[in-house]
């Protein structure tokens, strides 16, 4: 697994898109991260994109950096295993205080490998 880079382009969906688009056109593997539902206090609505290539190269949020890392690291294993997941963070979920979202909220992610 690779280091994932420090840039992150919070853009629209149709940028987020095309920047997987472009990364697949030219031969990378790339795993598409999307908020499928959020309850309290939550840092992107449903819906929120997320794109990573295998380099860990990222376009889009899904979380306003609380939770990223860990998506990110569940998307590389995603880009070479080929299974989609749904994870969930919140407040009940102990690991959702160690990524940080301590907010008071809860959120699933849906994390699948694109072609």
């Amino acid at each position: 697994m690779t280091q994932a880079t420090a840039t992150i382009d919070p853009g629209g969906h149709d940028d987020i898109l095309e920047k997987a688009a472009t990364w697949t056109r030219d031969g990378k593997q790339v795993a598409l991260a999307t908020v499928v539902s959020t309850w309290g206090s939550a840092p992107r609505p449903v819906g929120s994109l997320l794109a990573i290539d295998e380099d860990g190269q990222m376009a889009g949020s899904v979380s306003g950096g609380c939770i990223e890392g860990a998506v990110v690291q569940e998307a590389q294993e995603v880009i070479q295993e080929g299974k989609p997941r749904l994870l969930e963070f919140g407040v009940s979920n102990s690991e959702a205080w160690e990524v940080g979202l301590a907010c008071g909220g809860k959120i699933q992610v849906f994390v699948e490998k694109i072609d």
